[in-house]
């Protein structure tokens, strides 16, 4: 063993609050999904994307800079599109697209399922989400007590550990994006006007904040994810230079992430685990666009969220205009 002495190895990084870093990774995953959908249930943003065939050509589109899927995609054909086109095969094929190897009949409807019953066709359905998928189709039809036999057709990617097809393709992102954004996201906690004094109050040390909050402006800075110009230009901090909510600009208090939302009086959920802050989207996600990038990501006050839903920021404002301008030309007074 050569006598030459051994640098010591840095110190382990602080790690962050426990609710902190569980809400900063959750932010790769996608939105929750129920059992009766065909989405996977929060999982990971780069995981297997489904393409609804009629927004093919919008929504095949790789994200900028990249040239796949990290896990793939499965094209879904409504099953009057797929027994009604003439030539649909070759149209397919056009695309790269084939039955049971990358694309399924998807049944929603039950007159699609009375119509174009597949076990009429021997067919099976899918359980797997790489080729080959194992079957022809995927069923997820709503029950209905207007006629006999309306219970609900659940069929494919129902066991636990393949349960759902996939993910909504505007929500997708690849492991490299969503490392960004996690530690942007990061950073905007750190531009919190309280948040060493806050990450403290929940355990941190102060020289382990402090290298915590160092070890992420330098991983930062080598991405180019601390423009604070474009983090104000997108409503994500304030010209002072701290975070602030992108709906109502009113600068985040850090304990926001740590203190859960106030509940109405005799309306309370004890299990109740939405904090005051929550993951923003500035341009809403949508078909043929990719939203879960860097400078598109923030923290903003819960119900501003709400209120904003899928609507994007700039719409919700023309519409909180209108209502409150129809408030004042009705005459009611807005509270002081």
């Amino acid at each position: 063993m050569s006598n030459k002495q051994r640098a010591p190895r840095d110190p382990k990084l602080p790690k962050l609050p426990k609710l902190l870093d569980r809400k900063i990774y959750k932010t790769g995953q996608t939105r929750g999904a129920d059992d009766d959908e065909i989405f996977q249930n929060r999982v990971a943003r780069n995981s297997t994307v489904l393409i609804p065939y009629e927004y093919w050509k919008s929504a095949s589109i790789y994200p900028e800079g990249e040239t796949t899927f990290e896990r793939g995609f499965i094209a879904l054909f409504s099953p009057e599109t797929y027994f009604e086109t003439p030539d649909i095969e070759q149209k397919m094929a056009v695309n790269g697209l084939k039955l049971g190897e990358n694309a399924l009949v998807f049944y929603e409807t039950r007159s699609d399922w009375r119509n174009y019953n597949p076990d009429n066709l021997g067919w099976t359905y899918a359980n797997r989400r790489s080729a080959p998928l194992d079957g022809q189709y995927v069923a997820r039809v709503s029950a209905t007590t207007a006629i006999d036999g309306g219970e609900k057709i659940i069929r494919g990617y129902t066991s636990k550990p393949t349960k759902g097809a996939g993910i909504r393709v505007y929500e997708y992102a690849s492991s490299v994006i969503i490392k960004k954004c996690r530690l942007q996201l990061e950073a905007l906690f750190w531009l919190c006007k309280d948040a060493l004094e806050v990450v403290t109050a929940q355990g941190m040390t102060v020289s382990g904040a402090t290298k915590r909050k160092e070890h992420n402006k330098n991983e930062c800075m080598k991405s180019t994810l601390l423009d604070m110009n474009q983090l104000q230009d997108k409503r994500l901090v304030s010209k002072n230079g701290t975070t602030m909510c992108p709906l109502c600009l009113e600068e985040i208090s850090a304990d926001g992430f740590f203190n859960r939302v106030a509940q109405a009086e005799g309306r309370t959920v004890h299990d109740l685990t939405i904090t005051q802050l929550n993951l923003f989207h500035i341009d809403e996600l949508r078909l043929g666009r990719y939203g879960h990038k860097p400078y598109n990501l923030g923290w903003g006050h819960h119900h501003c969220n709400v209120v904003v839903k899928d609507s994007g920021i700039d719409q919700t404002l023309i519409w909180m205009g209108q209502v409150i301008d129809r408030n004042i030309q009705e005459g009611y007074t807005l509270p002081k």
